[in-house]
This record gives structure tokens, sequence and C-alpha cells, in this order.
């Protein structure tokens, strides 16, 4: 958090191809070193062969649906109050949810084998799959961060 007052969010222009912020946003979290144009190959690729594993005509909306069901609802913050750091469930808000569920999708997209999925096109693809039937490696972290504030519920009165 900034002691310096609050920071600006950054505008970001929709991508060419769809017109849509979200691919945007995710062509930007795929980016490596700078190389945005190998990324947008990438992340159009998966977007093609998701598009033609789930039989849908639009393809943002049905990645926006991914990431709905990817978007964490409640997550827990540190705390310090006497000496202890007690960790408070707290809603998470709607940007940060965005952010969360794509930085989520890429990192469970690259840890996934490359004996089976040879490109990161692939990998992206069969984890948006995975996502739109509640599976896979991001559900999963969802779910553990979900579970860990709903164990520490006790807590949450000492939310700010």
């Amino acid at each position: 958090m900034s002691r310096k007052g609050q920071t600006k969010t950054r505008e970001v222009l929709p991508d060419t191809k769809y017109n849509s912020i979200v691919v945007t946003k995710l062509i930007n979290r795929v980016m490596y070193a700078g190389n945005k144009i190998a990324a947008q190959k990438q992340v159009y690729d998966a977007l093609d062969i998701f598009a033609k594993e789930s039989k849908s005509d639009d393809v943002v909306t049905t990645l926006e649906q991914a990431l709905d069901n990817l978007k964490p609802k409640v997550e827990v913050r540190p705390r310090r109050i006497g000496g202890s750091v007690y960790q408070v469930p707290t809603p998470v808000r709607g940007t940060r949810q965005y952010s969360l569920a794509i930085r989520w999708l890429v990192l469970s997209a690259r840890k996934r084998p490359n004996k089976q999925y040879h490109s990161f096109a692939l990998k992206l693809a069969a984890e948006l799959a995975a996502i739109l039937s509640n599976e896979g490696a991001s559900i999963a972290k969802r779910q553990e961060i979900e579970r860990m504030a709903d164990a520490n519920k006790a807590f949450s009165h000492l939310r700010w």
C-alpha cells in the first residue's frame, strides 16, 4: 500500500483483433521480457483453440465467463495487532479480482507439463477449458484462498 496517496490506475487500450480490454490484460500478463508480439500470437492462438474446443461463437464472452468462475470473492490479509499478526478475511475489490484471476490463469498454464502440450497456446487453452468446467490448478488456487479465509473468519471482526 502506498504511503504517498492513491496510485493511478493505468488505462489499457483494447486489443486489435477482439477489441477487448480483458484480452489486452491477458496479453500483457503473458508477455515475457517485453516481447509483446510473441505474447499476442500465443494468446490469439490459445483463444482460437479454445473457441474450437468450446464450440462458442463469441470467444471473448466465454473468456470472461471463465474468468468470472476464477475470480475470488474473499481473501486473507495480514493485520498486526498487539505484537501478533492475524490473517483477516476481507472481500476482494473488483479490479483485484480480475488481476488475480488473470495471474492465476497464466501461472497455472505455465506450470502445465510440456510432454502433453507442446506450446504455451495449447496450455492456455487447456487451462481455460478446465476453468469452465471448474477444474484445474487455478480453480484449486481460488478454492485454497477461499478455504483459508473461511478458516480465519473468527478474526473478521478485526477488519479495518
